[in-house]
């Protein structure tokens, strides 16, 4: 009876740590949307920001809280106001050096996925949106998962055969260096696919589904010699 109570005691202290570090986060946020480009939790991307607009964003959230989400454009992204997915990546923005020509080059450190309620009517030349974390509170923990790196073997190499043929780099030694949830997830960044195969691994529930995912996605382009069907 005591190691029970003992056990919903840690639950409920974990479950109150988590709203707490939840309620630190943005419930309004700065979007900058970027086709074929999905972002993960405890991973970093360099990013070039040259249009006005989001030379404006970032401006404003250097002088506030630094945060800003990452969204897939749906459909074409030519638009200036695309219809956006529902699911992405909040980033805190740990350095940034703005160029002579007035860009700013970036490093995104990823924070937790979040979901759009909607949009808000700003004025401003960005668009910012509601959002929530609902389904995401895992993301800044580190879980124990039943996966080990040996499991990715066969991701690694079947991965290697695409990016050969596609004429993409990526140095394998430095990969493999990573945490595991940092290999699985940089791999779905970095791997040449769709932009719908892509939200599709952003909106993975957990690691292992990720790499389910991602070794499903593998298997149809190697099956399809890259003339690929986007995986259902």
């Amino acid at each position: 009876m005591q190691q029970y109570e003992h056990r919903s005691f840690n639950k409920y202290l974990l479950t109150f740590y988590q709203m707490n570090k939840y309620n630190d986060l943005p419930n309004i946020l700065s979007v900058f949307p970027l086709s074929n480009f999905i972002f993960f939790p405890n991973t970093s991307a360099p990013l070039n920001i040259f249009e006005p607009r989001y030379i404006q964003m970032i401006d404003e959230s250097i002088k506030t809280n630094r945060m800003i989400g990452m969204l897939q454009p749906k459909g074409m992204s030519n638009s200036k106001k695309p219809e956006l997915y529902k699911v992405g990546c909040l980033g805190k923005i740990s350095s940034f050096n703005e160029t002579e020509d007035g860009r700013y080059v970036i490093i995104l450190n990823g924070i937790t996925r979040f979901n759009v309620i909607e949009e808000i009517d700003n004025g401003k030349l960005f668009r910012e949106f509601r959002i929530n974390y609902k389904g995401f509170e895992n993301d800044t923990n580190k879980l124990e998962v039943d996966i080990n790196f040996s499991d990715l073997n066969l991701i690694f190499n079947n991965l290697k055969n695409i990016f050969e043929k596609q004429g993409y780099v990526i140095n394998w030694n430095e990969l493999e260096k990573q945490s595991l949830d940092q290999t699985i997830n940089t791999l779905s960044m970095a791997s040449p696919f769709s932009k719908e195969e892509k939200q599709m691994l952003l909106e993975a529930k957990n690691l292992e589904f990720r790499k389910k995912k991602l070794e499903q996605i593998i298997k149809i382009y190697n099956t399809d010699n890259f003339n690929n069907k986007t995986l259902q």
